[in-house]
């Protein structure tokens, strides 16, 4: 991926996506051969030269300031993650340099003792590509309870949450109203290729999704921005029915470490109840098995096996 081929892409799937009466734009009844507004209908709304939008929309132009990024912003109706991304798009690597490839990710001690310390409550830590890098029991059985549930641990066979959504029936199955969460895994993927335009892998994930599920295709041509840090959603499980969890993702501001996604329910309601059999059904199981207490980590003091070792790029 090339970041300034991301901003031509998405400055021209945003234009196209405003018609101009949605801006107060006279049309006079003309036809007109592409969808949304011209390009110089946008730049005149962006208080910029019609030949330098043009510049920017092509890839031409690397130097846009702030303000002028905040003009186009206006200009588009963009919301404050879709603003953001259009920052990070046109920004620039200082010296001008390619930005470095994203480190490889691991779970830290800390983030193992808290994955145990929320044994109860189910959680799963993801990496930037979406990769399931460790689950408590209880966020395995709650999202992913088909899988086995020591894949995290080897970096060759993590699950990846984006290709279970669009490719794994079960997965798909899970969700009342999969196009809502179909379309926050897409969001939030792209805001993830806006910070990181250069991971090969992140690449191939975007173009193995973008050939095997044709919803997945349309949904990315969009250009659409969600960041879903709290979602509801309504969830069919197999095992103690229909429950609304509310998902939590918990990072740091930046974006450059591993998020925790958290799944609660209204104290009180059906739907506590229900992660609360879970709880209690996935401990008898793991009991009668001669599991350990929790799949996170096996020693409070450290973390889980394999969580130190880092995933290939």
């Amino acid at each position: 991926m090339n970041k300034h081929g991301l901003l031509a892409d998405f400055l021209q799937a945003r234009r196209g996506l405003l018609r101009p009466e949605d801006v107060g734009l006279p049309t006079y009844g003309e036809r007109r051969r592409v969808p949304g507004l011209r390009r110089e209908e946008l730049a005149m709304l962006a208080g910029i030269s019609a030949p330098y939008y043009a510049r920017l929309e092509q890839g031409q132009s690397r130097n846009a300031s702030p303000e002028v990024l905040d003009a186009i912003a206006t200009a588009l109706r963009l919301d404050e993650s879709e603003r953001a991304h259009l920052h990070a798009l046109a920004r620039t690597p200082r010296g001008g340099r390619t930005a470095g490839r994203p480190r490889a990710e691991r779970i830290n001690p800390a983030t193992s003792v808290l994955l145990s310390a929320l044994d109860g409550t189910p959680a799963i830590v993801m990496g930037r590509r979406s990769d399931v890098l460790a689950w408590n029991r209880q966020g395995h059985a709650l999202f992913a309870g088909h899988l086995d549930p020591d894949s995290p641990d080897d970096p060759g066979r993590r699950p990846n949450m984006a290709r279970l959504v669009f490719l794994d029936a079960h997965t798909r199955d899970l969700y009342a109203d999969w196009p809502a969460k179909a379309g926050a895994v897409v969001g939030n993927l792209r805001l993830t290729a806006g910070r990181y335009p250069d991971d090969p892998r992140l690449a191939a994930l975007i173009g193995e999704l973008t050939m095997r599920s044709p919803e997945f295709a349309t949904m990315w041509a969009d250009h659409r921005i969600q960041a879903c840090d709290t979602a509801d959603y309504e969830m069919r499980h197999p095992l103690v029915g229909t429950l609304t969890v509310t998902q939590q993702t918990l990072q740091s501001p930046q974006g450059d470490s591993p998020a925790l996604v958290v799944a609660t329910a209204a104290p009180g309601s059906p739907s506590a109840t229900a992660l609360a059999l879970l709880a209690h059904t996935t401990t008898a199981t793991a009991t009668a098995v001669g599991a350990p207490s929790a799949t996170a980590p096996q020693e409070a003091a450290g973390p889980r096996r394999g969580a130190e070792r880092p995933a290939t790029d």
